[in-house]
């Protein structure tokens, strides 16, 4: 059993979204041939609320090494916990190298910052490293080219920051490839092992919550309505699709009239329940309230498959980009749910939908068919509902969606790590 040792400043309980990527990977990784090891930092220090429930879902004998970091400050300083405590997982880490037969060190960002991390142990102790892509970090986004704002500076400094980070990489990887195929161009002598692979869903994950009989309480099961959930992050360039289905839903109100769409964990800070991002614009196209309802705050995941369980479909969105994977397409099928999904005609789940039954796709060809939304959405919409009235979970595909179940994700990683640690 070849050791790997995976770097990652937030674990359950924390309830960031990016803690499924290494806890899934940990969960798996011993059946093809690698044990993992989780050094993090001490749950004492995070920021938003913990989430003692997904902690049961951790596999039983984890390792998990914790550190201290740097206490937030008031005014808030320094809120990157990789920064807070980057001292701190070095020396932890360069202990464990030193200590013990590891064969490899993973590190997933963000923090961006823990990424410089892999060439500084490489630099003393010759353990080969990868770094996995689960957000860009080189990127244009809003308010990046207003010339000495905090977005400016960010890209400035990831633009630094970024090659240092990545020259002796062995091994680089994302949720998407959209997410790390511009490292190489960006960076051309960079010869690393490559590879994507999606957030995995997980069949036990759903098993746990059904046994912890976890109500809802954000609202509840109305027999009357009908009623679709988006639980997650908002994409930053997924707000223009969304205004364009407003728009069309404004234009048809009738069609709507018992309909009920649900934004959870959308807002732009995680601990916030008056972060609202949804609301603004379902605002615009009097939509909020009546159709559109958003809870800001992120709640615990546990409780958000709760919540998928008394919805009648899940709303999946993507973006103007096609880097929309279907892992979160994955969890609505393993809720039982008929999907409606408004996507990238290149992103990889429009295929995954289609061709196994479970839901129904609207694509657009990124900004040049924003149109094609509002156009087409209410008639799809009517088609959707057709297709809900005789949907059958025992007619979904499901072999379709086994390529990304996290134990196969994991598989390819373990497949990477294999090919890396031997370069």
């Amino acid at each position: 059993m070849k050791k790997v040792l995976i770097i990652y400043p937030h674990f359950p309980p924390s309830n960031l979204a990016g803690v499924h990527r290494p806890r899934l990977f940990a969960q798996h990784l011993t059946n093809f041939g690698w044990e993992p090891v989780i050094l993090t930092v001490h749950e004492k220090y995070y920021e938003e609320t913990l989430d003692w429930n997904l902690f049961k879902l951790l596999p039983d004998g984890l390792r998990i090494e914790k550190v201290n970091a740097l206490p937030n400050t008031k005014p808030r300083l320094i809120g990157d916990i990789g920064l807070r405590a980057f001292f701190q997982l070095y020396k932890r880490a360069l202990k464990l190298l030193r200590n013990e037969q590891f064969e490899f060190v993973y590190i997933p960002i963000p923090s961006f910052y823990v990424a410089l991390l892999g060439r500084m142990l490489y630099g003393k102790t010759k353990v080969p490293y990868g770094i996995d892509y689960i957000d860009p970090w080189v990127h244009q986004f809003p308010g990046s080219d207003k010339v000495f704002s905090r977005h400016w500076f960010s890209m400035k400094l990831a633009n630094l920051l970024e090659p240092i980070a990545i020259r002796n990489a062995s091994l680089i990887t994302g949720v998407a490839e959209g997410y790390y195929k511009p490292v190489f161009v960006r960076n051309k002598k960079l010869k690393a092992v490559s590879g994507a692979m999606p957030y995995g869903g997980e069949v036990r994950d759903h098993r746990m919550t059904e046994s912890l009989n976890l109500q809802p309480y954000l609202f509840q099961k109305k027999n009357d309505r009908l009623q679709f959930i988006y639980a997650g992050a908002m994409l930053p360039k997924a707000y223009r699709p969304l205004e364009e289905i407003f728009k069309a839903i404004q234009q048809r109100p009738e069609l709507y009239a018992n309909v009920e769409f649900h934004f959870i964990g959308t807002g732009f800070s995680a601990n916030d329940p008056n972060s609202f991002n949804i609301k603004p614009l379902a605002e615009k196209y009097s939509l909020w309230d009546t159709i559109v309802y958003e809870y800001p705050k992120r709640i615990p995941y546990m409780d958000v498959l709760t919540h998928l369980t008394i919805a009648d479909g899940i709303f999946i969105l993507g973006s103007t980009e096609p880097h929309y994977t279907p892992s979160k397409t994955y969890q609505g099928v393993l809720s039982s749910k008929p999907l409606m999904a408004v996507l990238h005609q290149d992103s990889t789940a429009v295929n995954v939908i289609r061709n196994s039954n479970a839901g129904l796709v609207l694509d657009f060809d990124g900004e040049r068919e924003l149109n094609k939304i509002q156009n087409n959405f209410n008639d799809f919409f009517i088609q959707w509902k057709s297709f809900a009235e005789i949907f059958r979970i025992e007619d979904v595909k499901m072999d379709l969606f086994e390529q990304y179940s996290a134990r196969n994700v994991t598989k390819q990683l373990a497949e990477l790590l294999d090919k890396a640690s031997v370069q």
